[in-house]
């Protein structure tokens, strides 16, 4: 994956906020202007950068305006287990930086979850006896905001870089016996990680909700939202954070959000050869949408929209194209 350089933001520590702070952040959100400068459903900047740990098999580094995480992928042989013998092993753990601010949990089931849709994440070289283990390592080297959302995307990244050498395994060996395993220093085989969802956090703050929280707008939230949607729009899974209960038919709107915003970005490689952006979740133009919007209303609002389309493509937009479609 080609490299998309941005100059980082200063990571942000986080303190308490004065009730005139916060209110500024709630009223900004309410007028479609957050404090830096972006729109309720604007992305900030990112940047990808792949091979960032060589003694990996595979590794990614994704900075998400302060936000940056580092994704690393290890494959080691092992042996399946009696109940899967076709399968093998894929482990998630998470660590933060000393030098980070103190980290949100971080729901590994569901960004597990999102790997598992990967076709070769069970990796076997021959049932029953050898199999890859996949240990997948996310550090979070700042935080300043929607940490699920950058370490779902170096996961994805990090996984479509890894290279996993191609292995021969001795067919004279029987299952009582060790098998005679042979591994090539000069084939590889890459992942396919089409299948692999990209998970999107709606965080609802007062009336209306917002992509890509910074952390000072996550504490004035009273609830949030990941949604795993794969390149087709599918949903592949959904989690909720915060204590505010939400009503039903607004989780079906943030579920269309996340799905109209993944679709639209899916669709700028091809408007972007033709000409200036139309649709842009990030880089200038914005989708607007009411936290009151309700059921087939959703679907008007996005259709009825009216976006400023900037003289360039942007980037950052260019970067989330390939983060779904790879």
């Amino acid at each position: 994956m080609p490299h998309a350089r941005y100059a980082p933001a200063a990571p942000r520590t986080m303190v308490g906020l004065s009730e005139g702070e916060k209110h500024f952040i709630r009223g900004g959100i309410a007028q479609d202007l957050r404090t830096d400068g972006r729109r309720r459903l604007q992305f900030r900047a990112i940047s990808v950068e792949t091979g960032v740990i060589p003694q990996a098999n595979g590794s990614a580094r994704v900075r998400l305006g302060a936000t940056e995480v580092i994704a690393t992928v290890k494959a080691e042989l092992g042996k399946p287990s009696i109940l899967h013998p076709d399968k093998g092993k894929v482990s998630i753990f998470v660590d933060c930086s000393p030098t980070a601010a103190p980290m949100v949990e971080v729901p590994k089931n569901f960004l597990l979850s999102s790997v598992l849709h990967c076709k070769d994440a069970y990796s076997v070289v021959k049932v029953g006896q050898v199999c890859w283990d996949l240990y997948i390592d996310g550090l979070v080297v700042s935080s300043d905001g929607n940490l699920l959302d950058a370490l779902a995307a170096a996961i994805k990244v990090a996984l479509s870089d890894t290279g996993i050498p191609k292995v021969n395994v001795s067919l004279s060996a029987t299952t009582d016996e060790e098998p005679e395993v042979n591994v090539s220093d000069e084939e590889f085989l890459q992942f396919d990680t089409s299948s692999v969802p990209v998970i999107v956090t709606l965080t609802k703050v007062g009336k209306h909700y917002i992509v890509d929280a910074t952390s000072e707008e996550e504490s004035q939230m009273s609830s949030a939202v990941s949604v795993s949607v794969n390149r087709h729009g599918q949903i592949r899974g959904l989690t909720k954070r915060g204590g505010a209960g939400l009503d039903p038919s607004v989780i079906f709107d943030m579920i269309s959000v996340a799905k109209h915003l993944l679709k639209r970005l899916s669709r700028e490689e091809g408007e972007q050869r033709r000409g200036p952006v139309v649709a842009a979740a990030c880089g200038g133009a914005a989708m607007r949408l009411d936290g009151d919007i309700r059921g087939a209303r959703c679907e008007e609002a996005f259709g009825a929209v009216a976006l400023a389309a900037p003289p360039l493509p942007s980037r950052c937009c260019r970067t989330w194209v390939r983060l779904i479609s790879d």
